[in-house]
């Protein structure tokens, strides 16, 4: 079964890799040469390609470990956890609140932002459900599971008024409602996370998951 788990991760790797250089590839045709350093730049700050960049890095050490351990190590199951959290935060606040707003990447890749938004998270978090070889997780963990996306969102905030750019509209203090607004949004998207953590968390805790072997 392990194995099995395996080569579908593999599968799946692929699958988001070629999702964002699909989308890289597709922008930077429309993308001036003399601002493609700042585009990827920009590119590579959407916590959506972190986080997809993030997950396709754990399934291919999620196959390795299928391939030759009957359980995950304790370093990667927690690292599998947070991508989980990420990846569902993704889903969720995208097709939320971002579906059919133009994000300024150029250009979007219709099949690729599906894959990105839909349907890989939705694939990570069956992972998390359903793979075998995960042990429980101590409720300690979800610092460590938050801590990346508090260092996106202050790397974001400190960046975009340098730059003038942000990844998100909801994130831009030029909207409505000014910086209190992006508060508000920064809040409620990092209880949300919280809540995903505690979500994962808990479902490592239980055993229909840890029954999963």
């Amino acid at each position: 079964m392990r194995t099995v788990f395996g080569v579908i991760r593999i599968v799946a790797a692929g699958i988001i890799i070629a999702a964002i250089v699909g989308q890289l590839i597709y922008s930077l045709e429309v993308t001036p040469a003399e601002g493609v350093a700042h585009f990827l730049v920009n590119f590579f700050s959407y916590f959506t390609i972190l986080s997809n960049a993030l997950a396709a890095v754990a399934l291919l050490i999620g196959a390795y470990y299928g391939f030759t351990r009957r359980r995950d190590p304790a370093w990667f199951n927690l690292s599998l956890a947070a991508v989980v959290t990420y990846m569902a935060t993704t889903g969720v606040v995208y097709n939320l609140l971002l579906r059919g707003i133009t994000l300024e990447q150029g250009r979007t890749l219709a099949w690729s932002n599906e894959v990105l938004h839909l349907i890989a998270p939705i694939y990570i978090v069956l992972v998390w459900i359903l793979a075998p070889g995960k042990s429980p997780l101590r409720w300690q963990s979800i610092w460590v599971i938050i801590a990346f996306p508090l260092v996106w969102s202050v790397y974001t905030m400190i960046r975009g008024p340098i730059v003038g750019w942000y990844p998100y509209p909801f994130l831009n203090p030029a909207q409505p409602g000014g910086y209190g607004a992006v508060a508000v949004y920064v809040v409620a998207i990092a209880g949300f996370i919280g809540l995903m953590a505690c979500a994962v968390i808990g479902l490592s805790r239980t055993r229909v998951l840890r029954g999963a072997r």
